[in-house]
């Protein structure tokens, strides 16, 4: 990666210092996967406007029919247009030693770090967003978007939803709320939303700009590498920033970022990825502060089993039941404290007798009973067989699903990299990996038998088959002779 030059200290976190007014428009909103197909710049010195310039960029790919409607820009306008590698020079140019001013700003600024990523090339500039100054100098207004901002100020924008047009907005806008608010005042809210952009000064200076606007994991290490913590995102800067930079931390996180003083990430594409990699590295390395560990050996279900007269609920770990037979299992849950709480809680809303469920210790009638919650099953009131079918079906929505395919199968989301997809492989409620190619999707099938099954892996996975599209679901086979 190399650095671009070194902007100069000129009034950087000033209105009256050095500005770019910058809007972008892009083939969608995900900086990852997604290009940029035209670029707006105003330069402002001392508040004045003293130049304006904008291109279009053929982003290499197909502008989406929603883009190009709200926009107005077409492939057949992009065609002819330079790539961003052509303009990289001349944005740098323009940009360089100025306050990066954009409304919804992360956007922008992401886009921009990312074209410029791909080329190689390190792009960095103080920050401000308007839509969070608005928000700061007008807390009373419920909505802070450009098109309620224009409306409340009484501006003009000649050309909306293109670049240079809604760049142009912006230095109007900056001079309506100083002149509503005051100069100071606006100073010393620009101030401190540009150094509120900041990561703590223990972490490593280019932190802040290098971590990605796309979803993934990210993993906080303390100062001698040791794993602390591994969270998940759609967008790992938000991310990383709501631990260091939030407002009302509790004291545990408060700890957890003074401790931190490296982050790694791993980018997947797609929040999908970013859960059930997340899942799967917490089971395995098992970071220090994460507020609920997931570790396999914890796991486990619910049964009921015959004891004396009725059926009794028994909590057993995962390996113990068998999950793909005949037999009904509830869960999973993540502990057996778990497990009983979810039955209790379940037993009295229906209920159910807690002294017969073994819930309650003593002998004769439960205190359910005494205050009419109970329908008598501990005195012989309610037949043990009543009392058994009502809690068959009090359970049942706990019930372990069946694997709803006949085989494993593969949901496809957008791969780090612009333009690729991935497939996660996933099989009876386990995740098998990921995979780029049919050839690594083969031998993460042929290699299933050695993942566990786990609670999160079943949640993450149910939840993902209710909004996947039928268009990226791929149905696998197993090997000939594996069940």
């Amino acid at each position: 990666m190399v650095d671009l030059p070194e902007p100069p200290t000129l009034h950087a976190e000033s209105l009256r210092g050095r500005v770019a007014c910058v809007d972008l428009e892009t083939t969608g909103g995900l900086a990852a996967q997604h290009r940029v197909i035209e670029v707006g710049i105003v330069l402002l010195e001392d508040g004045a406007v003293v130049d304006e310039w904008s291109t279009l960029v053929r982003p290499g790919t197909r502008i989406p029919p929603a883009i190009a409607a709200f926009t107005g820009i077409d492939d057949s306008m992009v065609a002819g247009a330079p790539r961003f590698e052509d303009v990289a020079a001349e944005v740098q140019r323009r940009l360089e030693g100025r306050l990066f001013v954009a409304h919804n700003a992360r956007f922008d600024y992401g886009f921009l770090r990312t074209e410029f990523r791909r080329l190689g090339l390190r792009f960095s500039a103080p920050v401000l967003c308007t839509v969070r100054l608005s928000r700061a100098m007008y807390a009373e207004h419920p909505r802070h978007n450009l098109d309620a901002l224009i409306d409340r100020f009484g501006l003009a924008c000649v050309a909306r939803h293109r670049a240079l047009g809604d760049a142009r907005v912006l230095p109007a806008l900056l001079a309506a709320i100083e002149r509503e608010r005051g100069a100071e005042a606006v100073h010393a809210a620009v101030t401190h939303a540009v150094r509120e952009a900041r990561l703590p000064a223990h972490l490593p200076p280019d932190l802040a700009d290098d971590l990605p606007e796309g979803a993934g994991v990210y993993l906080f290490r303390d100062e001698g590498g040791a794993l602390l913590y591994v969270g998940k995102g759609r967008n790992i800067r938000s991310g990383v920033f709501a631990h260091f930079a939030g407002r009302h931390r509790s004291g545990r996180e408060s700890k957890l970022a003074q401790r931190t003083h490296r982050v790694e990430w791993i980018e997947t594409g797609g929040e999908l990825g970013a859960l059930l990699l997340e899942s799967r590295l917490v089971r395995e390395l098992g970071p220090a502060t994460n507020r609920r560990l997931r570790r396999g050996g914890e796991d486990c279900v619910v049964r009921l089993v015959p004891a004396g007269a009725g059926l009794m609920p028994e909590v057993v770990p995962l390996d113990e039941a068998d999950l793909n037979g005949d037999e009904a299992v509830f869960g999973p849950f993540c502990s057996a404290k778990d497990a009983w709480r979810a039955i209790e809680g379940k037993a009295r809303e229906a209920g159910l007798c807690l002294k017969t469920l073994g819930l309650e210790p003593g002998e004769g009638s439960c205190f359910g009973f005494h205050v009419n919650t109970c329908r008598g099953a501990c005195v012989g009131m309610e037949p043990r067989t009543v009392h058994d079918a009502r809690l068959q079906l009090t359970l049942a929505s706990l019930r372990l699903r069946a694997w709803p395919f006949a085989g494993p199968i593969g949901i496809r989301e957008p791969a780090p990299d612009a333009g690729g997809t991935q497939v996660h492989v996933l099989d009876r409620w386990r995740y098998l990996g990921t995979a780029r190619d049919d050839k690594e999707i083969a031998e993460l099938v042929r290699t299933a038998a050695a993942v566990a099954f786990d609670a999160d892996g079943y949640r993450i996975i149910g939840r993902a088959l209710k909004d996947v599209r039928p268009r990226d679901l791929l149905l696998l086979s197993r090997p000939v002779g594996r069940p």
